[in-house]
């Protein structure tokens, strides 16, 4: 059970879990759990932690798109954000990267869901650990990280 999986079951809110076997050798996690899992890869969401070099913020987006820094500094109401270093999010979220659940972080942090979230009736984010992905609904998302809403894609 990730800190994800506890956090979900005491809001009360349902979700599933979709394991699989991970690859070391891959280096798009989402891209992997979609084709693992047999899931429509716009259905799945990558965390991504950036920066604006005094505060961290969580972007999720779908894995076949990139995050738009522009967008999401728009989003957050700041002038410029880099991604965070892989040490920054680790030590932040409490994940190993590849792993970073949206959800059940250490810290709290300013969270933005892509807006293409809200066309689906379930969506698939990292549950906390490689290997293991969990679908809930984008309104439960939303509750269980406070998050806002925003196009954050680079079209």
């Amino acid at each position: 059970m990730t800190p994800a999986c506890t956090t979900l079951k005491r809001l009360g809110i349902a979700y599933s879990e979709h394991i699989y076997q991970h690859d070391p050798h891959v280096s798009s996690y989402g891209l992997e759990a979609a084709e693992k899992l047999g899931l429509a890869p716009h259905a799945v969401f990558k965390t991504l932690l950036v920066s604006d070099d005094k505060h961290l913020m969580v972007a999720i987006v779908p894995v076949t798109h990139q995050l738009s820094l522009k967008k999401m500094a728009h989003a957050c109401g700041v002038k410029k954000i880099r991604m965070a270093r892989s040490d920054e999010a680790e030590r932040s979220s409490g994940y190993l990267v590849g792993g970073i659940s949206p959800i059940g972080q250490k810290k709290r942090l300013k969270t933005v869901l892509d807006d293409s979230a809200l066309a689906l009736n379930l969506i698939y984010v990292s549950g906390g650990r490689r290997g293991l992905d969990i679908g809930l609904t984008p309104t439960d998302l939303i509750r269980a990280t406070d998050a806002t809403t925003a196009h954050l894609r680079d079209d």
